[in-house]
């Protein structure tokens, strides 16, 4: 996935990638699971503060939801510039510094006196992950050798769900028991250590040769993502499948804090404990993929995401539990099976693939989960489930149309 189309790299020339069972790819899949853990717990953790924040700061839960959206909207704009930087500089010194800051501003995040500085933070907390969030999948397509990318890619998923679950967990457990601040500071903490655990672990780049930047081959990269019907539809899934699974998770602690449940902040965190289905999900769904196929996985998928909306939808607490954990495994197994497609696609194109893929999957989770802040806002969960379900449709009737896509390989023969 480089840039620099005019000046094609010889592949044969290069070391072999890393395999699975061997040392290298065990550091790089630890190291990637502590920056997805990282990642997650510190972009997400926010999800369970929406109600203390709504409260203090006497906010909608719309407005509140702004913690989450801008830090979602800031990773999105600085996903396909620090693609390109990371180029010039290589993976892996962006993707630790990205780490490092993003913890900073977390902890910082902790002493905001305002909403409107709690803001600013999370955007450049945001904007810090984009370089992670950017360059993660683009060294792993480079340096894993293609028969183990598939489980690759599972694995760095899975960091990212047990982060999302322990962000929210220990975000959810702490607030109860001290404040909203001291769980922001305890969440930056972990991701301190997680960068830590990264940067001991993650072993160098063999196949990857710097670049200088070059504005014109960076706009040629980016205008061959859209050249392709296949990447644009991936896309569109990304987006999507984002924008729903966000909402649900933005707006499930007021449900549950309110009518019908009236359930403790403590008992609403641990309910996040079902996020490790997502874990589960990814890491399977890798292996399914590179037995089965990605075409076959990701349109069911997409039907299990709309199966868990719908147990969710009774004011039953056990029923919402089973629903979120089919939600969850549904998202997260489509969210591996159709980024893992765009990289292999866009790296047969040598198209900044990836990076669109995340600017359009991250910009879906701050404008979907925002739009969602206004359906709750009107119709309650009523609201958020149709929204939900509308989106998940769109995206299941785009998988739909992927499973007759040609390999570009077939297709170029």
């Amino acid at each position: 996935m480089s840039l620099q189309a005019a000046d094609p790299i010889d592949v044969s020339a290069l070391p072999e990638g890393y395999r699975r069972g061997s040392a290298g790819f065990r550091r790089l899949t630890l190291a990637l699971f502590a920056a997805g853990l990282a990642t997650f717990t510190a972009l997400y953790c926010v999800q369970a503060l929406l109600p203390p924040l709504a409260h203090d700061f006497r906010l909608s839960p719309a407005s509140a939801s702004l913690a989450v959206s801008v830090a979602t909207a800031a990773l999105a704009i600085g996903v396909i510039p620090l693609t390109a930087l990371s180029e010039a500089l290589g993976r892996t010194p962006v993707m630790t510094v990205s780490l490092f800051a993003a913890a900073v501003f977390g902890i910082a995040t902790a002493f905001s006196p305002t909403f409107e500085v709690l803001l600013v933070l999370r955007g450049m907390q945001g904007l810090a992950l984009a370089g992670l969030q950017a360059v993660a999948m683009s060294y792993i397509a480079e340096e894993v050798d293609r028969r183990s990318l598939g489980f690759a890619m599972g694995l760095y998923v899975a960091g990212n769900g047990v982060g999302g679950m322990a962000g929210r967990l220990v975000a959810g457990l702490l607030v109860d028991v001290a404040s909203w601040r001291v769980a922001l500071g305890v969440v930056g903490v972990i991701a301190l250590l997680c960068s830590v655990v990264f940067r001991l672990a993650i072993p160098p780049s063999v196949r990857f040769s710097p670049r200088p930047f070059r504005p014109r081959v960076l706009g040629s990269a980016i205008g061959r993502s859209f050249s392709d019907s296949g990447l644009i539809r991936l896309y569109g899934v990304g987006f999507l499948l984002m924008g729903c699974f966000v909402t649900v998770y933005n707006y499930l602690g007021f449900r549950l804090l309110g009518p019908h449940f009236h359930l403790s902040q403590t008992m609403v965190g641990l309910i996040f404990v079902v996020y490790l289905a997502g874990s589960t999900a990814s890491t399977v769904a890798g292996r399914l993929v590179d037995r089965f196929g990605r075409p076959r996985l990701l349109w069911v998928m997409a039907v299990i995401t709309l199966v868990g909306l719908a147990l969710m939808v009774p004011n039953n607490v056990v029923a919402v539990v089973i629903g979120l954990v089919v939600t969850t495994a549904g998202f997260f197994a489509a969210h591996s099976v159709a980024s893992g497609w765009v990289g292999a696609r866009s790296a047969t194109l040598r198209a900044q693939g990836a990076a669109v893929y995340l600017f359009c999957y991250y910009l879906g989770s701050s404008v979907g989960g925002s739009l969602g802040g206004l359906t709750y806002g009107s119709d309650g969960w009523t609201g958020v489930s149709v929204y939900a379900a509308a989106l998940v449709a769109g995206g299941l009737v785009i998988a739909l149309t992927l499973r007759s896509l040609v390999p570009l390989r077939a297709r170029r023969a």
